[in-house]
């Protein structure tokens, strides 16, 4: 009898630790700037380079505006070599530049437009942030 009440206990603790493991180790990490966390590891991958891109874009469009005194599009950045993508965004997300008074905005647009993606913009002052 002292030997099932043993195995028992330990199954009653192998479940225990079980549930404790998928409640909360699980749990995808949450991403600077998110309210939520992203849904699986491959998405919150894929907002880092989003970001890590518009980083690129935004110290590419820093030296073109300082030697040219204007903004560039991504076309213009990618043909004066200050930027090498081969496409204008990642999955779930399209690039754009706007100007905005004397700087710009390089925005990650979700597409399609989606409630639960979040937009994310860089300004000339490299500081990333969500965007409506």
């Amino acid at each position: 009898m002292r030997m099932i009440g043993g195995l028992v206990a330990l199954l009653v603790g192998v479940l225990g630790g079980l549930f404790l493991y998928r409640a909360y180790l699980t749990q995808p990490p949450a991403v600077a700037g998110e309210s939520a966390p992203a849904a699986t590891p491959a998405q919150t991958v894929n907002i880092i380079g989003v970001k890590s891109d518009l980083l690129s874009i935004a110290e590419a469009e820093r030296a073109y505006q300082a030697e040219h005194s204007s903004i560039a599009s991504l076309d213009e950045l990618e043909a004066g070599g200050q930027i090498s993508m081969k496409t204008s965004g990642r999955e779930g997300f399209k690039y754009e530049i706007e100007p905005v008074g004397e700087g710009f905005h390089v925005i990650a647009r979700c597409t399609p437009p989606i409630a639960t993606c979040t937009n994310y913009v860089v300004d000339q002052n490299m500081e990333i942030s969500a965007s409506p």
